[in-house]
């Protein structure tokens, strides 16, 4: 029997062919690698149910969500309009409606379970109703933004009034250790029990207190640094060149991540810091710092509910986003909207988003101006980027202190 053996010469060129073919098999896992995963939203139109009585709500200034899946909202029924109202006239001129009371609390169906709140015996109601919180205690925190407005109250669910920070009128600026200046927003830390501050419209801080007395603990302007009430450079002049050395009013919003940091809403500067519990700077960025006008595109915060909050969810009022950041890096990994107007999924004026989410990951958030809607965004989810292309609107992700 023959055996015939072949040998085929292994020349330079063929090697370079199969090197170069084996490459570019190779590339597309390289080139095209797979999107981070994020979480997804989809508008709850279900929630929430219709009120009772006829009552109407307002502006919407604050939403927040206790630890029972009870969603507190806080209206302003000034801001109805007589047309609006017209129930509630004397004499009427329709058949509805009536401005609800200032303080809603809905289940997770949406149905309403109580309302309360308004001027009272004992305390100073706000002048405009800002921002609500319920803490771990089932306490409600209410702030407020109008002429004077310089306090802070805290009541139970119930209604029952508890505590005042602060008095009408009495402020004297950001390092005023006794009054607020127009506070936009409160967290409840529960590890240490201190009530942090966003403060606010008129002042440049954080402000801590205690929870339960209300005793003043320590303050901090941006970088950690003293807070100074200085006049505003242009406003060309605070989206471009060197970050601004001053939170630029309203410092919007404050929550508290469970390895206490500390995340700052410095609104109109177009940007959040962050610090450590005790006013330490930790980094900043800026969201679509290019933006031009003067209401800023960083408003509030909520965290996504896993353990280590991985996602930070912040709302950008003028661009019609909420964006959906890397708690880590900061850096935006996806926006939900981008429209404006009254349609389901359109924003108008957003402005309000709960510091926490459901049990389930849902997210709630408040329109003020004419859009004064509450609604619930329910969680879907992970899965790729709706719009990949928003993360060019994240900037100055730093660490130094300029």
């Amino acid at each position: 029997m023959n055996t015939k053996r072949f040998h085929i010469a292994a020349s330079p060129l063929f090697i370079f062919v199969l090197i170069f073919a084996c490459e570019i098999l190779k590339r597309p896992a390289h080139a095209q690698p797979a999107a981070e995963s994020v979480p997804k939203f989809e508008r709850d139109l279900t929630w929430p149910k219709p009120l009772p009585n006829k009552w109407i709500t307002g502006q919407i200034p604050g939403i927040a969500v206790d630890s029972h899946d009870h969603i507190w909202v806080i209206h302003r029924p000034r801001t109805i309009r007589d047309q609006e109202k017209g129930a509630s006239l004397h004499p009427p001129t329709s058949e509805c409606c009536f401005p609800a009371p200032p303080v809603l609390e809905f289940d997770t169906e949406g149905n309403l379970t109580q309302a309360w709140g308004g001027p009272g015996q004992g305390y100073e109601w706000p002048e405009n109703e800002h921002g609500i919180f319920v803490d771990y205690k089932d306490n409600v925190w209410i702030g407020g933004n109008g002429e004077g407005d310089a306090q802070i109250l805290k009541f139970t669910t119930k209604g029952k009034f508890l505590l005042q920070i602060g008095h009408k009128g009495q402020s004297k600026g950001s390092n005023d250790t006794e009054n607020l200046g127009k506070p936009a927003a409160m967290f409840v830390y529960s590890k240490t029990n201190e009530l942090f501050v966003a403060d606010g419209y008129a002042n440049r801080r954080v402000i801590v207190f205690d929870a339960d007395t209300g005793a003043y603990k320590r303050h901090w302007g941006a970088y950690g640094k003293r807070p100074e009430d200085l006049k505003n450079p242009p406003r060309e002049q605070i989206i471009t060149g060197r970050p601004p050395t001053f939170f630029n009013p309203p410092v919007h919003g404050v929550v508290v991540s469970n390895d206490g940091l500390v995340y700052v809403a410095d609104r109109a500067n177009n940007r959040l810091q962050v610090f450590r519990l005790d006013g330490t700077f930790v980094k900043e960025a800026f969201v679509k710092r290019d933006t031009l006008d003067a209401e800023g595109t960083v408003y509030g915060f909520a965290f996504s509910p896993d353990k280590e909050q991985k996602f930070l969810y912040s709302v950008d009022g003028p661009n019609m986003w909420l964006r959906i950041l890397n708690r880590q890096t900061l850096q935006i990994v996806d926006s939900i909207g981008g429209y404006g107007g009254h349609q389901p999924q359109a924003f108008y004026h957003l402005h309000s988003i709960a510091a926490a989410t459901d049990s389930r990951g849902n997210i709630y958030l408040g329109e003020v101006n004419e859009g004064q809607r509450y609604m619930r965004y329910l969680y879907k989810g992970m899965g790729a980027p709706a719009h990949p292309e928003t993360a060019s609107a994240s900037s100055g992700i730093s660490s130094a202190i300029p």
